[in-house]
């Protein structure tokens, strides 16, 4: 039986990520500073530590018997486009401080595989007519926000120890992803989530607000698709790091007319200032794919999936 250790795993993607390991038979340990708020840990162990603290990622990686197999670092402070916009301290402090002592205590331990979930966000800002990055397009580098700068750093750091430790780093730049059991409102919720709540908040022929004019393009993965690209990923032989996202691209205007359509309302939508982030990011998806991957789940069917379950919480919490 194969061990792994998922860091994050109180949070939206790691706590699905567990439960896809266990159905691959893994034995596993979930590790965060946070119980997971909506489904209970399926780990077979959970710890709430925070890996801020180098001794705490010692702790993490300590087994009575041998070392994990593989080890799935997805830990960070981080949320939508408002969280990363007002909390560019708290990114950097915090997420550096976890990616360097995770990564060096991984390597130091002799871990076998190790997993880095990185973010789109280290690609500059683009225009929709623009032709697609491949992953080599990160350089020369110009992120357009702080979290995206870090990751890009802590991207050089798993390499680095990869070629001095010989650890095998496998490094995923996610696209936004969004899907049930995840993060819906407080201010650190993605576009799919905020869109889907405000429409259910809404009463039919309603009103929304939404920062911007609705004109940026972004691309949504399912949760699904993204757990399934992060496991085949890990288990191959790509080096490099790799985009996992649904070539779908739409417009801000179009994911809240899709998510209206899918709760059945008609709503009005008045544009204010806020921060929207980047025009366009067009990435190629060409590396995940020769390993077999695919983005199966439309924006729409998504949305069908995910907007029952956020209208639910809105009703809950009433």
């Amino acid at each position: 039986m194969k061990r792994a250790l998922v860091c994050g795993a109180g949070g939206f993607i790691g706590g699905h990520l567990v439960k896809k390991l266990k159905q691959e038979g893994y034995w596993v340990r979930g590790v965060d500073i946070k119980n997971h708020e909506f489904a209970r840990s399926l780990a077979d162990e959970f710890l709430l530590i925070d890996l801020r603290e180098v001794n705490n990622c010692v702790t993490a990686l300590s087994l009575t018997n041998g070392t994990f197999d593989e080890v799935y670092q997805l830990a960070a402070d981080m949320g939508g486009m408002g969280f990363i916009h007002f909390s560019e301290c708290e990114i950097m402090h915090n997420n550096a401080l976890i990616n360097i002592n995770m990564t060096y205590t991984a390597a130091t331990s002799n871990i076998p595989r190790y997993f880095f979930s990185s973010s789109v966000c280290v690609y500059r800002d683009m225009n929709p007519s623009e032709p697609e990055l491949n992953e080599d397009g990160a350089y020369p580098a110009y992120p357009d926000n702080e979290y995206g700068w870090e990751k890009l750093y802590s991207e050089r750091i798993a390499l680095a120890y990869s070629r001095h430790y010989g650890v095998k780093v496998r490094i995923a730049r996610f696209q936004n992803t969004y899907g049930p059991e995840g993060t819906w409102t407080g201010g650190r919720e993605k576009a799919p989530a905020a869109m889907c709540r405000k429409i259910a908040e809404a009463k039919d022929g309603g009103i929304i607000e939404a920062w911007g004019d609705g004109t940026a393009i972004r691309s949504y993965t399912y949760i699904s698709d993204m757990i399934e690209g992060i496991y085949l990923l890990m288990q191959s032989d790509l080096k490099i790091p790799v985009n996992i996202g649904s070539p779908e691209y739409v417009s801000v205007k179009e994911l809240i007319d899709i998510t209206a359509e899918v709760a059945g309302k008609q709503v009005s939508i008045k544009w204010i200032d806020g921060p929207v982030g980047v025009q366009s990011r067009n990435f190629s998806n060409a590396s995940i794919y020769s390993i077999g991957w695919q983005a199966k789940i439309s924006l729409k069917e998504g949305i069908s999936l995910t907007y029952p379950w956020i209208k639910q919480q809105v009703e809950k919490s009433k």
